[in-house]
């Protein structure tokens, strides 16, 4: 089976199914050569590599940095089998153009979803590999020798038995004339020499020194500052605003209004901010100014009950249920969550007459450069997206709902504007992960286990507007992922009930997608089940995981690291809770305490992972840990709440993120793996809610079925 292989038959049954889609439209890149290769004295023999005559190596990234670590895993990939040093390494972003940048997993220009490395893991390293192999002959044509004699490494072609070098960039004019490779072999693992070495980021000295260049930075020649204010009704719109109060403010240059929003353009951002809250505007709600949380969370109750679409039916439920008793009935409410990147949204542009440049931090460049050629109604090639590294994503980045706001205010100014949201704007504006509720049904045999499981979900079919191949037969194949759990039950049936958002709310992609809203009620059900049966949750587990050896694999290790077997004192409790997506296993174990006052305080979190061929291991550290941080933070805080069709919530006061004195101990560890490489960026936030869940059970004798969780109110029953 080749690695291709293998990154598929890791993927998803979701993820296959837009793989195979997508495929058959043609959308898989190859490593076609660049058209400009040796026109311009520099060596680019696909689209992901340029070598110039002072042999640095310029990798053109086809996945976005927002803090990942992908630019120095991407990196490593392509130096592995390029046989030269990461300091020779030069970085730049690709340019908008899905047709040789596209993620061959999504057949897109996209980074989410976990899908970069899986994407482009051989993809890469057959890019680095197949330049090294060009390179090499050119040498050994000029030389006079047979290409197997010679060898490859820190950036020079070896002769060994003449004692002769040629660094790659005295060959670039040679190898230009060479054939690209079609087949090219790659390294095996034991001969890697940078893949699984712990290497530190190659973007952190640019961050810490502040030359890094994010969104937020961008100041072309001329720029305008626009501070932006949006209809705060969801489906509402702009009824009237008189420009005096903001054009008497120094500095400020034109009042821009689109049928939602009001921008005021100026020369500085104070000038802008001082400007619109000089204003006076009048808002139409529309039809959902009355709406309140309440009456979206009594919608989405009644929702339970409503038409669902089956998904998967193994065995014969409703036969298990009627012949074992009695029906253990679960429901588990997700709340509506906001993304809080640490960078508001932004985006400048300039819009001319025949061209138009876009400066942007966005997960999707060819959506954004698409979504500004529709509205200045240029054509497609006439827009330039310059795009910059991203101050956090998670999903929100994947819209460009912002990009098309700034199009149309920077459509009405001559030069280039910078809009840049608010914190209250980008937080009462999102694409928000929107209620999700979920109802599991099981039954047990005689000896305790379940015999019949039956989840019905309850939420938005979030892709049937983004993307749309990731659905099926009107089901969500995203929200409903692993909704089967991994569990050998012998009856499952799964099915979903699709319940929007009201009109005008956006909903979108949150880190961990449709595992964040699976794993809680899955990893609660179970351990529930393990209660009512009187086993150990982890022994409980075990029973149920004997197929599938990599879960049970990561469930023993943070099992062992965290001490399941050890007693604790009352009020402390931990929980389990387990996840199998992205092409990854992990475990999760939270510990937890409870003091007589009834606060709660979360002591510990241990993570066991098994994530394929691990590229850096600080990466998937350091994912793990922002992860588990982002999932607490929802876990404890997270929840939007809506007034008269508007949302609350505005800032950091009321929608709060976890602080560094309250972040427990957290510790990763990594289960050994040759297998191909999972996904890691949204592996670590799934499991941190049910865990919690589960230990606060242990600790208190309360059980959790709705999130956020109130830390003040955990007196032991």
């Amino acid at each position: 089976m080749s690695i291709h292989d293998k990154v598929n038959a890791s993927v998803s049954r979701r993820h296959f199914l837009i793989g195979a889609s997508l495929t058959g439209a043609g959308l898989i890149i190859g490593l076609q050569p660049s058209l400009s290769s040796a026109a311009a004295g520099d060596l680019e023999p696909n689209p992901f590599i340029r070598i110039p005559a002072d042999g640095k190596i310029a990798l053109i990234m086809p996945s976005v940095e927002m803090g990942q670590g992908i630019y120095t895993s991407v990196a490593m990939l392509l130096a592995e089998e390029l046989e030269v040093t990461l300091d020779q390494v030069v970085l730049e972003h690709a340019p908008a153009d899905p047709t040789r940048y596209a993620n061959p997993l999504l057949g897109d220009q996209i980074t989410g979803g976990s899908f970069a490395i899986r994407g482009v893991y051989e993809q890469m390293r057959k890019a680095g590999a197949s330049a090294r192999v060009m390179l090499v002959n050119a040498a050994a044509r000029g030389w006079g020798v047979a290409p197997d004699t010679c060898t490859a490494e820190a950036g020079q072609v070896v002769h060994a038995a003449s004692g002769r070098r040629a660094a790659y960039g005295s060959l670039i004019q040679a190898a230009a004339s060479e054939a690209v490779p079609q087949e090219v072999p790659l390294k095996p693992a034991s001969s890697f020499k940078l893949i699984g070495q712990s290497i530190r980021r190659l973007d952190s000295p640019e961050k810490v020194n502040g030359t890094a260049k994010f969104g937020i930075d961008a100041r072309p020649e001329g720029v305008s500052y626009a501070a932006i204010a949006i209809c705060p009704h969801f489906g509402g719109k702009l009824r009237s605003v008189e420009d005096g109060p903001a054009m008497a403010v120094k500095g400020v240059k034109k009042v821009v209004r689109i049928e939602d929003a009001v921008a005021v353009v100026a020369d500085n951002t104070g000038a802008a901010r001082k400007g619109l809250a000089a204003l006076s505007i009048e808002w139409d709600p529309g039809p959902s100014g009355d709406l309140s949380l309440a009456e979206l969370e009594k919608r989405a109750e009644d929702a339970i009950g409503g038409k669902a679409l089956p998904h998967i039916n193994e065995g014969d439920v409703a036969k298990a249920e009627a012949e074992n008793g009695p029906v253990h009935d679960f429901i588990y409410r997700m709340p509506i969550l906001t993304h809080s990147a640490m960078e508001p949204m932004n985006c400048t542009l300039h819009v001319r007459k025949d061209s138009c440049d876009v400066w942007v931090g966005t997960q999707v460049a060819g959506r954004a450069r698409q979504a500004v050629a529709d509205v200045t109604g240029l054509p497609v090639d006439k827009v330039v997206v310059h795009n910059h590294l991203l101050g956090g994503g998670f999903g929100r980045r994947l819209d460009v709902d912002g990009v098309i706001l700034a199009a149309k205010i920077a459509k009405q100014v001559d030069g280039p504007v910078k809009v840049t949201w608010s914190r209250e704007e980008d937080i009462r504006h999102d694409c928000y992960r929107y209620l999700n509720y979920s109802k599991i049904t099981a039954t047990l045999g005689p000896d305790g286990m379940p015999v019949s499981w039956r989840h019905r979900v309850i939420g938005p079919a979030v892709m049937a507007r983004w993307l749309p191949a990731y659905t099926r037969d009107g089901i969500d194949l995203d929200i409903m992922a692993g909704a089967e759990s991994p569990y050998a039950i012998p009856n499952k049936y799964t099915e979903f009930v699709r319940h929007e958002a009201p009109d005008g709310m956006l909903t979108g992609n949150w880190r961990g997608v449709g595992a964040t809203r699976n794993i809680p009620p899955i990893e609660g059900g179970i351990d529930e089940l393990a209660h009512a049966a009187k086993i150990d949750p982890l022994e409980y587990r075990r029973r149920l995981l004997q197929h599938k050896p990599r879960l049970l694999g990561a469930l023993d290790l943070a099992a062992e690291k965290a001490g399941w077997t050890n007693a604790l004192p009352q009020g402390k409790g931990r929980g389990i809770a387990l996840s199998e997506d992205f092409g990854s296993f992990a475990a999760m174990i939270s510990e937890v305490s409870v003091g007589d006052d009834g606060k709660l305080k979360i002591d510990r979190i241990v993570c066991a992972v098994d994530c394929g061929q691990v590229i850096n291991p600080d990466t998937v550290d350091a994912q793990i840990l922002s992860g588990v941080i982002y999932g607490l933070s929802a876990a404890l805080y997270g929840r939007i709440t809506v007034q008269n069709g508007a949302v609350v919530e505005g800032n950091f006061d009321d929608s709060p993120v976890l602080r560094i004195h309250e972040t427990p101990k957290i510790e990763v560890y990594i289960v050994p793996s040759s297998e191909a490489p999972g996904g890691i960026g949204e592996v670590g936030t799934p499991g941190v809610a049910p865990s919690l869940f589960n230990a606060i059970f242990v600790a208190t004798g309360k059980r959790l079925r709705s999130l956020p969780i109130d830390q003040n109110d955990f007196r032991r029953v």
